[in-house]
């Protein structure tokens, strides 16, 4: 995984560096003090993941971000709690406090080798299977729910679970985000976000960052939305 740090603080930069050379599928490519350095780098280099820090002078790792028509995989570095909120409407990997410790570092790095799988899968098909099937069983628990496809507006993580939102109810299962993609075959669906897939059929209104399924708000992640908006467009040319 190619990498590179932003952080315009040199003893922050050196300890990740140092956690980076631990790592052995890490890659350094480069690292910056200056973010317009950074910024004008990833414009010219296709990069797997980006450590940045929230809060510099000048550009904040936000704004930097913003800037980018493609972005990578990103895991915020800072000293600040107040960023945590703002960081997943970013779609962040994670977000990592000041001073980080190895073993934290490499959780985060388990979650972006996760979602770098994921975005490969869907970047090869861009929609979660091309076969149809009318209903699928979901186990909750010691059930066994019959659900049909079309009556499923969205699929949400919550912890070690999926959440499927239908028309009539909740149903909480003890699945992994790969299953549920495996078990929704329908070319319907698709994943916007890490912890989101949603129904193309039940979306009432896009938005830059989020989209709304029967009124409610979901967050458009960042490493899903250049292919997200390419489907959209390939369904207003049908």
């Amino acid at each position: 995984m190619n990498c590179i740090i932003v952080d315009d603080e040199p003893f922050a930069q050196d300890l990740i560096k140092t956690y980076v050379d631990r790592t052995p599928f890490l890659s350094l490519k480069a690292a910056f003090t200056n973010p317009f350095e950074a910024l004008s780098f990833l414009m010219k280099n296709k990069v797997d993941l980006v450590f940045l820090d929230i809060n510099m002078p000048e550009l904040s790792g936000i704004q930097l971000l913003e800037s980018l028509s493609v972005h990578p995989l990103v895991i915020f570095t800072t000293a600040y709690h107040e960023y945590g909120a703002e960081s997943y409407e970013y779609d962040a990997v994670d977000y990592l406090l000041k001073p980080i410790k190895y073993e934290r570092f490499l959780k985060a790095l388990n979650k972006a080798q996760e979602l770098m799988m994921h975005y490969n899968e869907q970047q090869q098909s861009q929609v979660v299977t091309d076969t149809k099937k009318d209903y699928v069983f979901i186990k909750s628990g010691t059930q066994m729910f019959k659900v049909f496809v079309d009556d499923i507006l969205y699929v949400e993580a919550f912890g070690n679970y999926m959440v499927f939102h239908t028309k009539n109810r909740k149903i909480l299962s003890l699945l992994k985000m790969n299953e549920v993609l495996d078990q929704l075959s329908s070319n319907d669906f698709l994943r916007i976000h890490k912890s989101f897939i949603v129904s193309l059929n039940y979306i009432d209104i896009i938005e830059k960052h989020r989209v709304f399924v029967n009124e409610i708000a979901i967050p458009l992640g960042i490493t899903y939305r250049k292919a997200f908006f390419e489907v959209i467009a390939e369904i207003k040319e049908r």
